[in-house]
C-alpha cells in the first residue's frame, strides 16, 4: 500500500507558450576565451605584501599623486561649500 516518495515536480515537460522557442541553447553564441596571462595571483601577492604601506599607496608615485590630488580637491571643495553656505546665510544688506 505504501508507494514511497512521489516527486514534487512533475516529470513532464511544460507546454510551450509559443509555437517555437525564441532561442535554442545550441544557437547561443560561443564564449570568447581570453588568451592573456592571468595576473591576479601576482597582483594579490604584490598588494598583500606586509610592507606597512596602505593599499592605495602601494604602487608608488602615481598613487601618491592621485591620492594627494583627490585630498586637495576634497578639502578645497569642502572649504568652498562652507564659504558658499556662509554667504547664503549672511546676505549683503541693501542701503
Amino acid at each position: 500500500m505504501d508507494e514511497g516518495l512521489k516527486p514534487v515536480v512533475s516529470m513532464e515537460s511544460p507546454t510551450l507558450m509559443f509555437a517555437t522557442p525564441t532561442k535554442i541553447a545550441s544557437e547561443a553564441p560561443a564564449t570568447v576565451e581570453y588568451f592573456g596571462k592571468n595576473r591576479v595571483p601576482d597582483l594579490q601577492k604584490f598588494f598583500q605584501k606586509p610592507d606597512g604601506l596602505p593599499v592605495y599607496l602601494k604602487r608608488g608615485l602615481p598613487d601618491q599623486l592621485l591620492y594627494r590630488t583627490t585630498m586637495a580637491l576634497t578639502i578645497g571643495g569642502t572649504i568652498y561649500c562652507l564659504i558658499a553656505l556662509y554667504m547664503a546665510a549672511n546676505p549683503k544688506r541693501q542701503n
